[in-house]
């Protein structure tokens, strides 16, 4: 067993790695396309106005942070405990090569001292599914105000509609998955493939229930975890307009919303690369060319929003240094 597992270990491992060279030879042949001339220019010149993105990223933060919070089934844990495990295990997803699953894990496991794994897990899977509703209804938003920058009958337009239609969906086939047993009917896949679990059976049938018994009594939580991830999307936007403006690039609100909607569901449709590196300076690229910007423009936003991720990095180890001290964090009573 330890073998297969070793085995399969390695294989996933050599997958990752096969999916970053390819995100890194796409990032590569991006900037021997592009002139960096004027993109060096753009992010030198921006100083210390940098520290202006550090309130809607903070402000997302804090939003994502209690779309969390109304996830648990049980008692809400205080937004003060919360706060570290999501920077933690957002750093962990940023620096490690499991693309943006690996972070999910680690959130449980840092969870422990407050609520027991299975109730965890089960906020975990609950949160991650209304955030990406939240994050395809940004996509529509940006469908929805397109018109009014590509013209009709746009290519690129049709990709983001069939885009929206996946991610639709997937969420609608993953919600409908967690209902019926998700984590049971995995394990279950599991072992005809050879892979057994002790006690395995046990913990998937209370993961199961858990997340059953959230989407049945627990719908007006359900609604706040939505709008607050929601609202936490919509900051995105005002970020897109900050980082423009900072450039010297002044955008219209509804440019804005295009942006952010397209953008961030085109690394989101990435996020098997870890740190969805190419893809996201890619989607941008062709993103800011159809709504009539140019990719040096697109390449200057991707290294601020990419300076904006290494910032969420260190505050993330931060976080998870005090999190495994145990010490500043209070424990809810």
């Amino acid at each position: 067993m330890g073998t297969t597992v070793n085995g399969r270990d390695k294989k996933v491992g050599r997958i990752r790695s096969l999916l970053l060279l390819l995100g890194l030879v796409l990032l590569g042949v991006l900037l021997a396309r592009i002139d960096l001339r004027p993109v060096l220019y753009q992010v030198r010149s921006l100083s210390w106005g940098l520290l202006l993105l550090l309130f809607p990223c903070g402000l997302t933060t804090i939003l994502d942070t209690f779309g969390w919070r109304y996830a648990f089934r049980g008692r809400l844990l205080p937004a003060s405990t919360l706060l570290p495990v999501r920077l933690a295990g957002k750093a962990f997803n940023m620096m490690s090569l499991t693309a943006t699953l690996g972070g999910e894990p680690v959130k449980v496991y840092l969870l422990r001292p407050w609520v027991s794994i299975e109730e965890g897990a089960a906020s975990v899977v609950i949160d991650k599914t209304t955030s990406l509703l939240a994050q395809v209804c940004v996509l529509l938003l940006g469908i929805v105000f397109s018109p009014l920058l590509l013209p009709a009958g746009s290519s690129f337009l049709s990709g983001m509609v069939g885009l929206a239609l996946l991610g639709v969906l997937t969420i609608g086939g993953f919600i409908m998955a967690q209902r019926r047993g998700l984590c049971s009917r995995s394990l279950m896949m599991l072992n005809r493939l050879g892979f057994t679990w002790h006690r395995g059976a046990e913990a998937a049938q209370g993961l199961d229930e858990a997340i059953a018994a959230f989407y049945t009594t627990h719908r007006p939580r359900l609604t706040l975890s939505y709008l607050f991830h929601l609202m936490a999307s919509l900051v995105g936007i005002l970020e897109v307009y900050l980082i423009l403006w900072l450039l010297g690039l002044p955008i219209s609100l509804t440019t804005a919303v295009v942006i952010e909607g397209f953008s961030s569901a085109i690394k989101a449709a990435g996020f098997l690369v870890p740190g969805a590196i190419g893809v996201e300076e890619g989607g941008n690229v062709a993103v800011f060319l159809a709504v009539g910007l140019t990719a040096e423009v697109a390449l200057s936003f991707s290294v601020v929003r990419r300076i904006r991720e290494l910032a969420v990095v260190v505050a993330g180890l931060a976080a998870l240094a005090v999190v495994r001290s145990g010490r500043p964090i209070p424990h809810p009573g």
